[in-house]
Parts: structure tokens; C-alpha cells; sequence
């Protein structure tokens, strides 16, 4: 079975802690707000850091974060910032933590005014990728070119993902949604 160079070339220890995560997240739509969220998140935790920092993490993040719940998020209090700055189970970033706090508090304003944050993304879909950089640096915290083109990618909104080489890369389109084929 082909794969993606990255993971092709890894070692075996690196590969148990990545191929989940190629294989049946990266690149397939999110459909549920608190997910989309989730890689937001991750994404920008990522930032200066590896992915294999991220992942080894995620179940971490899960518990700090309520599991994601946009709501839960948006109305975290100075307590809760405190706390996730003690949490030696995440990033410990001031500005990361407050992007976190905010962008939920923004998708919030999405969900209220599109009806979710899915269909807020699905609305700008198609844009380049400095299209959409413009777009998130506008509306998010903390997203620069690299964290959005990430997040776009690890949630189909623009194409490059796996390689039509990757095993996973018909998985993928056949997931996507036809809208997003544009």
C-alpha cells in the first residue's frame, strides 16, 4: 500500500503515532462545529511546534478544553486561564490560550449569523489559500498563513492533502461533499 512521502518515510515508532490521524482525519470533512473547532485549535497549538507534539497531546487538550465545546470555551474565565496555564498536558501559551477563548467566543457570532461554522466556512468555499489567510487573520486570532493553510488542508477546504499516490487519497474525495470538489 502508497503513501503520503511523509509517512512512507517515517520511522515505525513515528508512524504508530501519526497513521491514525492520516488515515482517517487528515484531509476528510468535519461536519460537527466542536471538531472543526478542535482542529482550529490544534492547529494553532501547533504553531513552532510538531504535529507529533499535537497529537501525543490531543487527548490532553480534549480534557483542558471540555472536550471542545464551543459554548463551554467561549465563556471561560480568568480561572480558566489560569488553569490551562498550569496544565502541563497542553501548550502552555498566554496567546494561544486566549486565541482559543476568543475564536470560540467568534464562532459563536458564526453559528449565530450562518447557523454554524460549517456552513460559514462552506460559504467562502472557494478561495485560494491567501484568500482564505486574509479571511481567518480578519475574523480569528492567532491564524497566520501556515496555521489556516493547515487547517484548510486537514479539513478539505483546499486540495493537496495526501498525494493521488496516498492509499487514503480516493477516501478522501470520495468523502468530500460535491461543493467542495470546486
Amino acid at each position: 500500500m502508497s503513501y503520503c512521502s511523509a509517512i512512507g518515510y517515517m520511522s515505525e515508532e513515528k508512524k504508530a503515532i501519526h497513521k491514525t490521524y492520516h488515515d482517517q482525519y487528515y484531509g476528510f470533512p468535519i461536519h460537527d462545529d466542536n471538531e472543526l473547532f478542535c482542529r482550529l485549535i490544534l492547529e494553532i497549538n501547533q504553531a513552532g511546534l510538531s504535529w507529533e507534539t499535537i497529537l501525543k497531546k490531543e487527548t490532553s487538550f480534549r480534557k483542558a478544553y471540555s472536550n471542545f465545546n464551543i459554548k463551554k470555551v467561549a465563556a471561560y474565565t480568568e480561572a480558566d486561564r489560569e488553569r490551562l496555564m498550569a496544565d502541563p498536558g497542553i501548550i502552555r501559551n498566554r496567546l494561544k490560550i486566549n486565541a482559543a477563548i476568543e475564536n470560540a467566543k467568534t464562532i459563536l457570532q458564526l453559528q449565530k449569523e450562518y447557523g454554524s461554522f460549517e456552513k460559514w466556512l462552506e460559504l467562502q468555499h472557494p478561495k485560494t489559500k491567501e484568500e482564505w489567510v486574509k479571511l481567518f487573520k480578519k475574523t480569528f486570532k492567532f491564524t497566520g498563513g501556515e496555521i489556516v493553510n493547515e487547517f484548510l488542508l486537514s479539513t478539505g477546504y483546499l486540495p493537496g492533502a495526501h498525494t493521488s499516490s496516498c492509499a487514503i487519497y480516493k477516501k478522501v474525495q470520495q468523502a468530500k461533499p460535491l461543493w467542495m470538489a470546486k
